[in-house]
């Protein structure tokens, strides 16, 4: 069904289109070209990483952070069930075994005061999710991993151009990853990814397993006279018409931006009331805690209002779309995976849980249609 108004557009800024099609014309389509380059240098300065590799998406990025740690069989990550599948695969593929544990009612992120208890000999990193884009407790997650010589790999799929304390989200843990999925803020064609390097150890092991196992980079810098095998790898260097199309969207990044963050506030504005008098609950932004507007969501009272809600919405030509289903319910997380202690908040707010049509360029018309057909629900 094709939705008047969708849940979300891939954003498009207008330069897109000449940045691909000059790419195509160039004589180095395959990756690391012009615009890659450019891209990273972007990412580098903005964030004052180590190092800023494009990957084909936010899955393989964080593969390549769980081949940089040496995840063995066996090995134990922390995170919240309450995340998408790729940030508990990128660790499974490896070997490891996922370590659950219970999300804030808040902010919908990792409960920071839950992880120590659940680090074991086995423990071989933490990996946080930055939920809609609003950071995660990062001072105290990284002095845990410091005090027990753990890993933090940020999963900031949703976070690029959010801060925690003024820093920026992916510049605190070891590594981060970040999404361009279509639907996340900014986008590079439909995937994309980037990897995130803070701490220097991984500098030149990140560019040989990104370059299949080879050492064709440091090649091209004349650092070496021929390439060659050594070290394993794989193929995660993006097209060039990725990159091309995502430095169409870097330009406008703070377009972007503000863009969402009005669309974000009108609802927000808009809600108030009902929370007020305790229809809904809408999102928390910890104080210390800059967000993207990557999302705007209501919960409801539980999963039958919900359903009736989403179904109100499509009956005004309105997409309405629910989150991810808690990886330790589903199959392959009892497999994989143990939630540890007790899921006070992990099932019940996940089924509470809706997102509202959130896009760049939305519309006036499009976000009072919304607004009014949401409070028409609750009237």
């Amino acid at each position: 069904m094709n939705y008047k108004i969708p849940f979300n557009r891939p954003p498009y800024t207008g330069n897109e289109d000449q940045y691909v099609l000059s790419a195509m014309r160039s004589d180095k389509i395959s990756g690391d070209g012009n615009y890659g380059q450019k891209c990273q240098q972007w990412f580098e300065e903005k964030l004052g990483c180590k190092k800023a590799l494009l990957t084909p998406s936010c899955t393989q990025a964080l593969e390549m952070a769980a081949i940089l740690i040496d995840i063995q069989s066996g090995d134990e990550i922390i995170m919240p069930s309450y995340t998408f599948v790729s940030t508990a695969n990128a660790f499974v593929l490896r070997g490891a075994k996922i370590v659950f544990v219970d999300i804030r009612p808040d902010t919908l992120n990792i409960d920071e005061t839950l992880i120590e208890q659940a680090i074991t000999a086995k423990t071989k990193a933490i990996v946080p999710v930055h939920y809609a884009g609003v950071g995660c407790e990062m001072d105290v997650i990284m002095e845990i991993a410091s005090r027990h010589g753990l890993f933090v790999i940020e999963d900031a799929a949703q976070g690029m151009m959010s801060t925690f304390k003024g820093k920026p989200l992916g510049s605190i843990g070891h590594m981060t990853a970040y999404s361009f999925h279509e639907t996340k803020n900014y986008t590079s064609g439909g995937e994309g990814g980037l990897l995130i390097i803070n701490d220097e150890r991984f500098l030149k092991r990140a560019e040989i397993i990104r370059e299949k196992g080879t050492n064709r980079s440091q090649f091209f810098r004349g650092q070496v006279d021929k390439y060659t095998w050594v070290d394993l790898g794989s193929s995660y260097l993006p097209s060039e018409l990725q990159a091309a199309f995502l430095w169409g969207q870097l330009e406008k990044a703070n377009e972007i931006n503000q863009n969402r963050l009005i669309t974000w506030q009108s609802y927000y504005n808009a809600f108030k009331s009902l929370e007020k008098t305790g229809l809904v609950n809408l999102p928390t932004i910890s104080e210390h805690c800059e967000h993207n507007a990557h999302m705007f969501y209501l919960k409801l009272k539980d999963i039958e209002q919900r359903s009736a809600f989403i179904n109100h919405l499509k009956s005004q030509d309105i997409m309405a779309v629910f989150h991810y289903i808690p990886l330790h319910s589903a199959p392959a997380g009892l497999q994989f995976g143990s939630f540890y202690g007790e899921d006070r908040f992990t099932s019940t707010e996940s089924e509470r849980l809706v997102r509202l049509p959130m896009y760049f360029g939305m519309t006036q018309k499009e976000l009072d249609k919304v607004i009014q057909s949401v409070l028409g629900f609750f009237a």
